[in-house]
């Protein structure tokens, strides 16, 4: 495992952290005591050799108990063991601060009696890490974990007690990274916990089941839908066998199914899937999530074509929902959205209208669904070119997101869909900062090849080449096209136009021989594309062939194609 790249650990308990950040406030107004800095380096712990009188043990070195110094108070390690245990009971109770303070407490003790690198002060310090997320502390929370997950690591192999603390730590580390925005990490660190919890539990047991259905539930949300289809069913399988079908066990594992089959492409899957949900929901008399699942059905019949049944179940909803409640609010978006692509824009800007004044009305128990409705809205009206509502809309979304913790994903997600809609109505200067955040926030979620990511730096691109930054404009390009070619395959239209992008930035730099590079592996993407794209072959050809007169100073040549013709003596 990777070396920390800062101190986490201190030698001493008594001299902590000089941080160059102030301290994160907390929920409750109770301050920090001194000793409150989540202190350690794991290189400085240390692990005590035994006294020389003591029995010669098999075990490596890591997974010893080291003795007590001589020295040692000989009520220590009882003493110590007590404080963690406190702090657990004090963390299961809800009283994180106490539960921290404790945690803080032992870990010197525990240091002293077990040696740094032990089981108990992995505990200790995930105690202390998920004591500090609870109150809002995240980097000090990371700090903790990080550090117990270094310690854990080196004990594994050590039995099923070192297995079940890595666990929970990676679990904690994994929610403490999601709520910084670092999904993608996260995943990976709860992909290891469920590989930790398969050497220790029973192979059907309710807990596997849970822990599958939540790295599915992960994978998901970083849009890995392949990986986690395989997990997700061994979910199911575990699940209906522990609560049985009708459950609202199963019909979690089941909502995160569709979603999985929605996201690749097996829409008629996600659909049977939908219809399962139904008919246990409505056994379970939960009506709002009959009525979510049906929206959702509408969106998945909209997919297929089959737009009369996507609104009869969107009618079910408005007859059985309250007039004021947020799922008739999201049947009303996705009418919208049926009757848009029907061109009836009237109609679909007064269901818009009524979805609006619910939403903006009351606040939501669930801001990631709410954030997701004013997002369909805003594009919607994007849709029918009302480019002023669509921004205000987006930048209204934003600012709610903001107030939230752990949406980073979306904020990365509707930062480039602003960005992007900024940059259409030529305000580039504020596309620019919009863009850069949205590239931060999704490779943080989505990880360095996601599709989206690829988009962002194309108009970050687009917005430089504006701005006349052709350099910087070059290298977003680049990255672009990397990520998109990845995504797409190189005979995609986005593959093949970010080819075009590169060589129209590299010839408005005059660096010709870098221009037809790329003119050349633009006509040669069309010409693998077949006839169907004879047209864009020959625009592709005369494009090469302007670009080459103009590289010989020809004073009519235009290239790139929206280019004026430029006089020699006036070109740099």
């Amino acid at each position: 495992m990777r070396r920390l790249h800062r101190s986490l650990l201190a030698a001493a308990l008594s001299k902590p952290l000089n941080r160059h950040r102030p301290p994160l406030p907390l929920h409750h107004r109770t301050p920090l005591r001194p000793h409150q800095s989540l202190p350690f380096s794991t290189r400085a712990l240390t692990t005590p050799l035994p006294t020389s009188d003591a029995a010669p043990t098999a075990q490596p070195a890591a997974l010893t108990t080291p003795l007590p110094t001589p020295n040692a108070a000989p009520t220590s390690q009882p003493t110590a063991l007590a404080s963690l245990e406190a702090a657990e009971h004090q963390e299961a109770s809800g009283d994180h601060q106490e539960a921290l303070d404790l945690a803080l407490k032992a870990l010197g003790p525990l240091q002293e009696t077990h040696g740094g690198w032990s089981l108990p002060v992995a505990r200790a310090l995930r105690l202390a890490g998920a004591a500090a997320f609870r109150l809002n502390l995240l980097n000090d929370s990371l700090d903790s974990l990080e550090a117990a997950a270094e310690i854990v690591d080196s004990l594994l192999g050590g039995g099923a007690e070192a297995a079940t603390v890595g666990a929970a730590v990676l679990e904690q580390l994994a929610r403490t990274k999601t709520a910084m925005g670092r999904r993608w990490d996260a995943v990976a660190d709860l992909r290891r916990a469920l590989e930790l919890k398969g050497c220790v539990l029973e192979g059907g047991c309710a807990e596997l089941g849970d822990a599958c259905r939540d790295v599915a539930e992960a994978y998901v949300g970083v849009l890995c839908f392949d990986k986690a289809l395989p997990l997700c069913l061994k979910a199911l399988e575990i699940t209906v066998k522990q609560f049985g079908d009708g459950s609202a066990e199963v019909a979690k594992v089941r909502q995160i199914l569709m979603v999985a089959y929605t996201g690749l492409g097996r829409n008629e899957e996600a659909l049977e899937q939908n219809k399962l949900l139904r008919m246990v929901y409505e056994g379970l008399g939960m009506d709002v999530e009959l009525s979510l699942v049906e929206i959702d059905g509408a969106g998945l019949s909209i997919l297929l074509g089959r737009t009369e049944d996507a609104m009869n179940d969107l009618k079910k909803v408005m007859n059985r929902a309250s007039k004021d409640s947020e799922e008739r609010a999201l049947a009303f978006v996705t009418m919208a959205k049926i009757l848009c692509s029907q061109e009836r824009l009237s109609d679909s800007r007064r269901c818009l209208e009524i979805a609006r004044e619910t939403l903006d009305s009351k606040g939501s128990a669930n801001p990631e669904r709410t954030a997701g409705a004013y997002t369909e809205i805003s594009m919607l009206y994007e849709s029918m070119t009302e480019f002023e509502m669509s921004l205000c809309l987006m930048k209204k979304t934003l600012a709610f997101l903001e107030r939230v913790s752990g949406m980073q994903h979306i904020q990365g997600s509707i930062s480039a869909r602003l960005g992007w809609l900024l940059l259409l109505t030529k305000r580039v200067d504020e596309a620019v900062p919009l863009l850069e955040k949205a590239v931060e926030k999704l490779k943080n979620c989505f990880g360095p090849l996601h599709f989206g990511l690829g988009f962002a730096y194309k108009h970050l691109g687009e917005a430089n080449l504006e701005l006349n930054q052709l350099e910087a404009a070059v290298k977003f390009f680049v990255l672009a096209s990397d990520i998109i070619t990845a995504a797409f395959g190189p005979k995609h239209e986005d593959s093949i136009e970010i080819l075009q992008l590169i060589a129209n930035a590299y010839g408005l730099m005059g660096s010709y021989k870098n221009a037809e590079d790329y003119q050349l592996r633009v006509i040669a993407a069309y010409e693998s594309c077949g006839p169907d794209l004879s047209y864009e072959q020959r625009e592709a050809r005369r494009l090469l062939e302007q670009l080459r007169k103009k590289a010989e100073g020809s004073p009519h040549a235009v290239f790139p194609a929206n280019s004026l013709p430029v006089l020699p003596q006036n070109r740099e």
